[in-house]
């Protein structure tokens, strides 16, 4: 099925009397990366969770609307920041692992399996233990898991977080070729890896957070990190992170931004 466009409505999510966020609306647009960010805190992963109809605390509210009327959780595919490979499965057998939950593993789904760790360059250690790979090597594996799926929506909390800085960037090539169909919607904490992957850019900020919209750097994704402009949009975009008191601090130009109820220092 074609990927969808994701729209949420209304989004609000309490912890006793502390609002984290109310009210939130934002669009997703099909076939596109959206990358969320924001302070530690600020409600980015809750945000994932609740579009993906995670368990959350009682005190929220999702309002959430596809263009197609259908519902998101049958084409939805979750990739977090650990790898969680069972250790007792093979590599092949963690990328099959939905199979093997769900229905006997035919030797369909094998075959689709070896060709998604064919794609990631996995092939000779297809039939490894997950406790020889490297941390890349792993993420590479759970990256396949998650195309076995063929989800038409990826939801992804801070998947490269736990590799070295130059494995990260190769994963980031990898990932953008074999998601491009897909509606993704990624939280980083990464400013650099946000303007290399996103179509769109939000960062929750506030208390009670709220979402503003930055424009991304022009370009075909992933962005090479030795482009000028990719320099200054990263400043800018780590000024806006930053709390109001310290973005004195930070040089280049003001990110383009547009703030639901008003300017960037709104509160």
């Amino acid at each position: 099925m074609p990927p969808p466009a994701i729209e949420i409505r209304r989004a609000s999510l309490h912890f006793g009397e502390q609002a984290l966020f109310c009210d939130l609306d934002a669009q997703f647009p099909a076939a596109s990366w959206s990358c969320l960010l924001g302070r530690s805190g600020s409600g980015k992963s809750s945000l994932l969770r609740m579009i993906a109809g995670l368990s959350l605390p009682d005190n929220h509210r999702l309002e959430l609307v596809t263009d197609d009327g259908l519902p998101l959780g049958p084409r939805l595919a979750w990739m977090a920041q650990q790898d969680l490979l069972v250790p007792w499965r093979r590599v092949v057998d963690n990328v099959m692992l939905a199979a093997h939950w769900q229905r006997r593993v035919t030797p369909a789904d094998r075959a689709r399996a070896l060709a998604l760790l064919e794609r990631v360059g996995l092939t000779p250690q297809s039939d490894a233990w997950p406790a020889t790979l490297s941390g890349g090597q792993r993420q590479r594996v759970a990256l396949a898991r998650t195309l076995f799926l063929d989800a038409s929506v990826v939801l992804m909390d801070e998947p490269f977080s736990a590799v070295d800085a130059i494995t990260r960037l190769g994963l980031h090539e990898l990932a953008s070729e074999l998601l491009a169909e897909r509606t993704v919607i990624m939280v980083t904490h990464d400013p650099q890896e946000a303007l290399r992957l996103a179509d769109h850019l939000l960062i929750l900020k506030g208390e009670p957070a709220r979402l503003q919209s930055l424009t991304p750097p022009t370009g075909t994704r992933p962005r090479p990190l030795d482009r000028a402009d990719l320099h200054r949009h990263q400043a800018a975009l780590v000024a806006e992170l930053m709390p109001p008191g310290q973005r004195a601090l930070q040089t280049g130009h003001p990110a383009t931004a547009s703030a639901e109820g008003g300017g960037p220092d709104d509160r």
